[in-house]
């Protein structure tokens, strides 16, 4: 499991460690893993020529420093100052000395300057604004940016992409996307929750971690999922494993039923029952499920996974209520969460007990407020306040607990963004609690494997929900292989 920490834990931690280190040595440190990861890039060094985006303080000075080691091994290089009063003065010398071109704005000529640098740039790396960064690029750096994306030059970003939030991953004006991200001790927040603006991030270490405090939020590896995954035992029966109900589905959307079922009976081993007017297609598709139209009938069971097509009337209300009437562990997905939204008594039942929640972003507003640029604390603060484990779904999701322990998990790519896909993850976080997981690593399992069969199934084309669910046992035996 990794950890991410925010800006502010960066940066005071930082103070500490350049206390105790000489002076220049850690950004030399930190630019010399740039450099190491811009030449992998360049692939053959010899002829090839870098462009240095160069803000003021810091972050201009790693990519400068960085460019000195470029020069070294014969790379060509030129720093575009963006701030030229502001660069770093050591890394701005530093330059010179071995030979590289500047370029600074203000001087006359600037911009075609900039075109005819760009023009010839094999790789383009970016030092604008470091991890103190608000908003938008600004000018000339927002045309300087576009200049080079214009050109298809791969823009390798240091620590961050300029213009990206660190601490919320939120975009607000012009911001560069970068081929890939370079950052220094420690993953930020912006690294998960706007990975497809960072591209592969490179974490060269300087010597931050064992300095650092608690993390801000963590992210699973496959091996975290792979020792938490219920795996029967030799003396395990169908009862053992853990029993889970399914009460999904209507008239009106079958399908919700059959998805949550089926990854329920795919996720694990054990047993399925599922309640619900839905129960004959239920059987049809999944003969080993024990499917009653009748929750009464449903008989005993580790946990619940409720909502996905059930509606909102009055019926669909009695059954939610019946559910939380079970005292297990329970995922309350779709339908249910409107409902609860609705319902002052129905929120009131599930405090203080094991329970996930999983809004999308629009059940999220209904029934915990707008999430806003902030997506962890959106889910921490809905978390603490509905005192139930909150999954936000979206491209990057989010899972938080009433105690503020958060996960993120940033999906590699969308094909999970499909209809039917929130019930297959639902069926899948109601097994996880049937077998004696807590919320909090039933709904982050869930979320990681959701993310990895949905690359499975679609295999690099669009895919449906059901072929996501059927990739199940495929995304269960990768874990093993990372």
């Amino acid at each position: 499991m990794r950890g991410v920490w925010t800006a502010e834990q960066i940066r005071d931690t930082e103070k500490v460690l350049l206390e105790r280190t000489p002076d220049g040595a850690l950004m030399r440190r930190a630019a010399f893993g740039l450099a190491v990861v811009a030449r992998r890039m360049l692939g053959a060094v010899s002829g090839s020529h870098v462009v240095l985006l160069v803000g003021a303080g810091n972050n201009g000075g790693d990519a400068l420093w960085a460019g000195v080691e470029l020069r070294r091994r014969g790379v060509g290089v030129t720093a575009v100052l963006l701030s030229p009063d502001r660069a770093h003065p050591a890394g701005l010398a530093a330059l010179r000395r071995s030979g590289g071109r500047i370029v600074a704005a203000g001087d006359a000529g600037f911009d075609t300057a900039v075109a005819q640098a760009v023009a010839g740039a094999d790789l383009a790396l970016d030092g604008i604004v470091g991890i103190s960064g608000h908003g938008g690029l600004r000018p000339p750096a927002a045309e300087v940016v576009a200049t080079v994306e214009e050109a298809g030059v791969p823009i390798l970003a240091v620590d961050l992409p300029s213009g990206v939030d660190a601490d919320t991953g939120a975009v607000d004006g012009p911001a560069v996307t970068a081929a890939a991200t370079v950052t220094f001790g420690a993953l930020k927040p912006v690294h998960v929750l706007a990975a497809a603006r960072c591209g592969p991030v490179h974490l060269v270490d300087i010597g931050l971690l064992p300095l650092l405090p608690a993390p801000h939020a963590h992210v699973l590896d496959a091996a975290d999922v792979a020792q938490r995954w219920p795996v029967p035992g030799p003396t395990d029966d169908k009862y053992t494993q853990g029993v889970v109900g399914i009460a999904a589905g209507s008239a009106t959307y079958p399908g919700a039923a059959v998805l949550a079922t089926g990854a329920a009976v795919l996720a694990k081993s054990g047993m399925v029952r599922f309640a619900g007017s839905a129960a004959p297609g239920v059987r049809d598709h999944w003969p080993e499920v024990v499917a009653v139209d009748h929750i009464a009938d449903a008989g005993r069971t580790q946990s619940w996974t409720v909502g996905p097509g059930i509606g909102t009337d009055e019926a669909a209300r009695e059954l939610l209520a019946a559910v939380i009437e079970r005292d297990v562990p329970l995922c309350v997905d779709a339908d249910a969460i409107t409902l609860l939204a609705q319902h002052d008594d129905l929120r009131a039942g599930l405090r203080g007990r094991p329970v996930v929640i999983t809004p999308h972003a629009g059940e999220f507003a209904r029934i915990a407020g707008e999430v806003g640029p902030d997506r962890i604390g959106a889910a921490r603060r809905a978390a603490a306040d509905l005192g139930v484990t909150v999954l936000l779904k979206g491209h990057t999701t989010v899972v938080a607990d009433p105690d503020g322990r958060t996960l993120v998990h940033p999906a590699s790519t969308s094909w999970a963004a499909t209809a039917g896909s929130g019930d297959v993850l639902s069926g899948i976080i109601g097994a996880l609690l049937a077998a004696g997981l807590e919320p909090w690593w039933a709904a982050g399992c869930a979320a990681f494997l959701h993310a990895r069969a949905a690359e499975i199934a679609a295999n690099g084309a669009p895919s449906p929900a059901s072929a996501l669910q059927a990739a199940i046992p495929d995304a269960i035996r990768s874990l093993r292989s990372g």
